[in-house]
């Protein structure tokens, strides 16, 4: 017989669960992106001639990034902080995920 009740309790913990993780990252991403932080990838060419992005688009991404970073209002203890807590959100991040790891392996419980 199905336990409903723990069927519905797992779901709502794995729903709360992903959208704390995703609110974290993006959370995270945000404050990295006001502190100064420019979240660009650089073109890079892969076996099979695959580009993330091509350079002049990427050259066109970085000066739209960099004139926004320049109209930041922030002090630069501001954007030190906000540094230092978009780094704390991927650390937290980090912490729930290998902490969903640990629940889901059952040789780590010992």
């Amino acid at each position: 017989m199905i336990d409903w009740i723990a069927f519905l309790i797992v779901s709502v913990a794995s729903m709360f669960s992903a959208a704390v993780l995703v609110s974290l990252y993006s959370l995270g991403l945000r404050l990295l992106t006001t502190a100064g932080r420019i979240p660009l990838v650089e073109p890079h060419e892969f076996t099979g001639a695959i580009t993330i992005l091509p350079p002049k688009k990427a050259a066109k991404q970085l000066k739209r990034a960099r004139k926004a970073a320049a109209a930041n209002p922030l002090t630069p203890g501001l954007k030190r902080l906000a540094l230092y807590a978009g780094y704390a959100c991927f650390v937290l991040c980090a912490i729930a995920v290998l902490y969903g790891v640990y629940l889901i392996v059952p040789v780590l419980h010992g």
